[in-house]
């Protein structure tokens, strides 16, 4: 079972058996959680204990491995951008990004081990960036993550390939080829993600890339307004490619969210309060798209950092305010099956997964 605390707990705690019941009986789709954000605490120990004594990351990762273990705060999103570094450097090696990769997806699609039956959610879409090492080249990486993803049946697990908004244009240029290629063979990889420190980089010269990706049939998802520094020039750049799926969105203007077309909005609301881009769940952005009938998607994000999981994010909508948002049942229902409609399957795999429901 994921190990949750903050928001995400106090809901979970507040709703009665019969609540936690029904949340645990929807059919749902994680659509945003990123492979390295995800990795269990236990497989991050184990991993630490691993690392070899004479590297020159051992002072680093040790403590960010104390931190993990006694709860992260975070001030800033630029907190956990610094406390990501720290865990690439134990998945630098084919093994590692393996077992971490077997144990996120575990965490998802097993049983959860605390007496439910039911896993975290029905269908994931786990993100990653193609990462060269020492010891892989991005393909390799691929490779990897795609050999435990596939491991699942189709109607359970996909890969949505990530481009970092620090990325040179060649190597955006290669992730997308990459990802265009391994779709092209039959591996599943769904879709293209932009993602990284939002204060970084010029989206401009990534859209020829992204409208490449959208013309070989993978599905667009884009971090997007995620900090107040973005503007509405680097909003627009994303919105020119059309992306299916809008990630966070927490500081998109009011003139852009009244799009003309209607991408779903991969909400993840521990991440956003935790993170400090939202003050709290009253003024959060989620309550604009609901009201305005909205696609929605409620997502994770990182679960190591936040302390949470699908049933925790799920809590936060069912539960009273000001513990959480106070929504009915049927609405929860309603933003759950919004979920299955905007996972980026491939046809012949959406006919087989909405024949499991």
């Amino acid at each position: 079972m994921s190990v949750i605390a903050g928001p995400a707990a106090a809901a979970l705690a507040s709703l009665c058996p019969d609540n936690v019941t029904f949340l645990r009986s929807l059919p749902k789709a994680e659509l945003h959680a990123h492979l390295n954000g995800c990795i269990p605490i236990k497989t991050i120990l184990e991993l630490a204990q691993q690392c070899s004594s004479s590297s020159e990351h051992t002072a680093e990762v040790a403590e960010t491995i104390e931190k993990l273990g006694s709860g992260v705060d975070f001030n800033e999103i630029s907190d956990f951008f610094f406390l990501m570094s720290t865990i690439y450097a134990l998945t630098t090696t084919p093994e590692a990004v393996a077992t971490v990769t077997r144990a996120v997806l575990q965490s998802f699609l097993n049983p959860t081990g605390d007496g439910a039956e039911s896993p975290q959610c029905t269908y994931l879409e786990l993100r990653t960036t193609p990462r060269a090492t020492t010891h892989m080249t991005r393909e390799r990486y691929l490779t990897i993550v795609l050999d435990e993803i596939e491991t699942y049946p189709a109607t359970q697990a996909a890969l949505i390939v990530s481009v970092d908004r620090r990325m040179s244009d060649l190597d955006v240029a290669e992730c997308v080829s990459l990802a265009i290629e391994m779709k092209n063979r039959g591996r599943r990889v769904v879709g293209i993600d932009v993602c990284g420190d939002p204060r970084k980089g010029d989206m401009r010269s990534f859209t020829q890339h992204l409208s490449r990706a959208k013309g070989a049939g993978l599905g667009l998802t884009v971090h997007i307004a995620e900090h107040q520094e973005n503007t509405t020039e680097d909003s627009l750049a994303l919105l020119s490619c059309r992306p299916d799926r809008l990630g966070h969105a927490t500081f998109l203007s009011d003139e852009l969210k009244a799009l003309r077309y209607k991408p779903c909005i991969e909400i993840c609301l521990s991440s956003n309060l935790l993170g400090g881009s939202v003050a709290s769940l009253d003024a959060h952005h989620v309550h604009y798209y609901l009201k305005n009938d909205h696609p929605i998607v409620i997502c994770t994000d990182d679960t190591l950092p936040f302390r949470t999981s699908c049933l925790g994010e799920y809590s936060l909508l069912l539960a009273q305010p000001p513990l959480g948002i106070g929504l009915s049942r049927d609405d929860v229902a309603r933003i759950a099956r919004m979920s299955m409609d905007a996972a980026f399957l491939r046809p012949r795999d959406r006919t087989r997964f909405q024949s499991r429901l």
